[in-house]
């Protein structure tokens, strides 16, 4: 006897809403930091961008939010979620965090760029990480949470793995082109499907790692 068959829908992620956090008080005053613990938070304006985005997310029913270690990452998805925020679980991944610039940490954001234009993608800041290694751990963590049990995700981080994920998202070969400048708590959406794309091409662009 033939039995009709049962859908048990998938509840994995459907909708990856993801955004940098708002203006740090560091981005005001030109500074790398890549310490979560050094970080002083939003700027008044920052909150103000977070309170935008909670504008921006209002009509969306979030299930789970996944910020970085960063205060300024913490403080913007919960502005952003306003009265939601006790409904809304909270979980932090540090494979998220921004880039560990070692001893360029509380340098300023011209001294980074010079660095990193003098320097290949595979040489790790001194006493930090490769930007290779960021990108690694960063699709490590999108992975994560593309297996989540949640079909909707707010996750709050940094500019460098929104801009890698969405030039992956956009087939680029490259992590800084053809979206180099992201803005401010403003969200970019990924359904299941582009996000498994994209981390396969981030991935493929970042190569394997040299570790051993």
């Amino acid at each position: 006897m033939c039995r009709e068959a049962v859908y048990v829908p998938d509840m994995r992620l459907r909708l990856l809403l993801l955004a940098r956090h708002g203006q740090s008080v560091f981005n005001v005053d030109g500074v790398v930091n890549g310490d979560p613990g050094r970080d002083l938070g939003l700027s008044a304006r920052g909150q103000d961008d977070a309170r935008r985005l909670g504008g921006q997310v209002a009509g969306i029913q979030i299930e789970l939010r996944v910020t970085s270690c960063f205060p300024r990452a913490q403080q913007t998805a919960q502005l952003a979620l306003g009265e939601r925020t006790r409904d809304v679980p909270h979980e932090i991944d540090a494979e998220l965090d921004d880039i560990r610039v070692g001893e360029l940490e509380g340098r300023t954001l011209a001294d980074y760029r010079t660095w990193k234009h003098g320097h290949s993608l595979d040489e790790p800041f001194p006493c930090g990480e490769s930007l290779h290694d960021a990108a690694r751990r960063y699709a490590a963590a999108y992975e994560r949470l593309l297996a989540r049990d949640a079909e909707t995700i707010l996750c709050v981080c940094h500019e460098i793995p929104v801009r890698y994920i969405a030039n992956a998202a956009a087939g680029s070969d490259q992590l800084d082109a053809p979206t180099h400048d992201v803005a401010n708590a403003t969200p970019y959406l990924f359904d299941a499907d582009t996000l498994r794309r994209a981390i396969g091409q981030l991935r493929a662009i970042a190569g394997p790692s040299s570790k051993r």
